[in-house]
């Protein structure tokens, strides 16, 4: 009957159902929408960059053709069919027109293998190679040159390291091959072709599961933590109807018939319990069935689904727990609301739901550790991308499992006191 009693109080609040169950679903839409076009803007359609050519020597060609062989950017060298300055480029990328400019200054080309062919110069002489009657010219001085580069200011450092790091690797492979040519033409070795091709490269291995490689992609990081939200939201709707109960006197009619508060409390936790798991099989069903005609990946739940809705239980367990508390300590609906939206938007936020917890600060990530989100989406990830096991689980399912009964007891500790006083 307690049971009962809280599918009466959810289906007196239409509204308040269709927005528990419709919010989550828009909003998981939206943000993985976002995310994969972000990654699909990143890979597929190219960034524009100004160059500033000042060198017109090899250095800045192969620049040139690097660039525009990259899948990521575009090259513009014109702006309204005039050639671009450095003072139009940093106008241009400060105000945010573009994302990036890079400016080669002039005598690149001729000075880096200037200096090339004096260190070559002083390795072929100390072996003994060089003609020793030969008169040696004076060393000219080679200043250190700046490739300059101009980013907006609006841009991530993840984007501007990536960027820096494929320059430096394309002049690094310049110099190298200026290198090998120098010392061929020294040593008269005759062919110097040099091949480009990195003799290392890296292969990224990924987890298989059922023969299949496993790649990561946006869904199965957004879905489980846009999901996790969605069933602490549930913290609101219950700490609400606690406090309705409080204020409006049913609690204490429910206290007058022969039943302990901690079966009214159970009633609570089976009904939104149920709550939680629909929720989550919504979601799933969405990022399956609905995904794919959006253009996004299906979301993979083959061999899975029995664990992730372990983990859906146990996380409901625990925002029900929180919400249980909440509701029991407020004493008007204008004291629980507001708090615990907000809070359930710092559990998120501290729990990696938005910002991946290795990408925080180190007394963060600490932090993140205390945050039940966190553990339950540990918890949904070692079952998606680390192909964990029930036993994988244990850890995460027992704090997610001892917070709901330690928000639960001091709930009904604080009730107890509340009525003996």
């Amino acid at each position: 009957m307690s049971v009962y009693k809280e599918f009466l109080l959810l289906k007196r609040d239409i509204g308040g159902v269709v927005t528990l169950f419709l919010m989550p679903l828009v909003l998981i839409i939206v943000v993985t929408l976002i995310q994969d076009s972000t990654f699909k803007t990143i890979n597929d359609s190219k960034i524009p960059v100004l160059l500033v050519d000042y060198d017109k020597g090899n250095v800045s060609k192969t620049i040139f053709d690097n660039l525009q062989k990259s899948d990521v950017f575009s090259v513009v060298t014109a702006i309204d069919n005039q050639p671009i300055t450095e003072t139009v480029a940093k106008e241009a990328v400060f105000k945010g027109k573009y994302q990036m400019a890079i400016v080669i200054p002039s005598h690149l080309s001729t000075d880096l293998q200037a200096k090339i062919d004096q260190n070559v110069q002083k390795i072929v002489s100390s072996l003994g190679f060089a003609d020793s009657l030969a008169t040696k010219p004076k060393a000219k001085l080679v200043d250190q040159k700046e490739v300059k580069l101009y980013f907006d200011p609006a841009v991530q450092l993840s984007f501007k390291s990536g960027v820096m790091n494929g320059i430096d690797k394309m002049i690094s492979q310049i110099e190298t091959k200026s290198i090998y040519t120098t010392f061929q033409d020294q040593l008269g070795e005759g062919d110097t072709s040099f091949e480009q091709k990195s003799f290392i490269k890296f292969k990224e291995i990924v987890p298989r599961i059922n023969n299949k490689e496993s790649i990561p992609n946006s869904v199965q990081h957004n879905v489980p933590a846009w999901t996790l939200f969605a069933i602490f939201f549930i913290v609101v709707p219950l700490s609400i109807n606690i406090v309705k109960e409080k204020t409006q006197g049913t609690f204490i009619r429910l206290r007058t018939n022969p039943v302990s508060n901690t079966i009214v409390l159970a009633g609570k936790t089976v009904m939104y319990s149920i709550i939680c798991l629909i929720q989550f099989y919504m979601m799933i069903a969405l990022a399956v069935f609905l995904f794919p005609y959006l253009g996004l990946p299906a979301l993979n739940v083959e061999g899975n689904l029995i664990l992730m809705s372990i983990v859906a239980l146990f996380s409901g367990l625990a925002a029900i727990g929180f919400g249980t508390l909440l509701g029991t300590i407020a004493k008007t609906q204008e004291q629980s609301a507001p708090f615990g939206a907000t809070s359930v938007i710092i559990l998120a936020a501290i729990g990696g739901v938005w910002v991946p917890v290795f990408a925080m600060p180190k007394i963060m990530q600490v932090i993140a550790q205390s945050s039940p989100m966190n553990w339950g989406l540990e918890a949904f990830y070692d079952v998606l991308l680390r192909n964990g096991t029930f036993w994988d689980l244990i850890p995460e399912l027992f704090l997610l499992f001892l917070f709901f009964i330690v928000t639960t007891t001091l709930a009904l500790l604080y009730d107890k006191k509340k009525r003996a006083v």
